[in-house]
């Protein structure tokens, strides 16, 4: 059995959802929780699947593009307007809903691009192993509701 790790995000994040028929159609806000799940077969020479720290330096920024913004179906009708108002506080998914599962699939293969990505560079304190895989994304859009996303 392989060891694991979970670090959790917090992000204040809203959707509108384009092709649902009921209210999850209009402008709405989840606090959700992302819980990054990391293992490996064997400990590092400090005794760690790696440090935690890791996880917020390649991932803090790439989710602070979702907090307080709103992820929006481009081919919404109202997608050009709030683009244009709100700027990068609107993010666009190409001709697909926003969806819990589909956030939480992209920042998964962030994640796992950005694990590999920082293996290949100098650290400093803080090391990665090429041998450390992402195991799951799972993303919460309320206390009671998740999705999750592995390969």
């Amino acid at each position: 059995m392989p060891y694991r790790i979970c670090r959790i995000f917090e992000i204040e994040n809203g959707h509108m959802l384009s092709k649902h028929p009921g209210k999850c159609q209009f402008p709405h806000g989840h606090t959700r929780r992302v819980e990054c799940v990391l293992e490996a077969t064997d400990l590092d020479e400090r005794e760690m699947v790696c440090d935690f720290k890791v996880l917020k330096l390649i991932l803090g920024e790439f989710l602070d593009q979702f907090d307080h913004a709103m992820c929006m179906n481009t081919d919404d009708p109202a997608y050009g307007i709030f683009k244009e108002r709100y700027g990068d506080r609107v993010i666009g998914y190409d001709s697909q809903d926003p969806t819990t599962e589909v956030i939480a699939r992209d920042i998964y293969l962030h994640l796992k691009q950005a694990l590999r990505d920082y293996g290949k560079k100098p650290t400093g304190d803080f090391s990665l192993r090429d041998t450390v895989k992402v195991v799951s994304i799972k993303l919460w859009e309320t206390s009671s509701s998740w999705a999750e996303y592995s390969e």
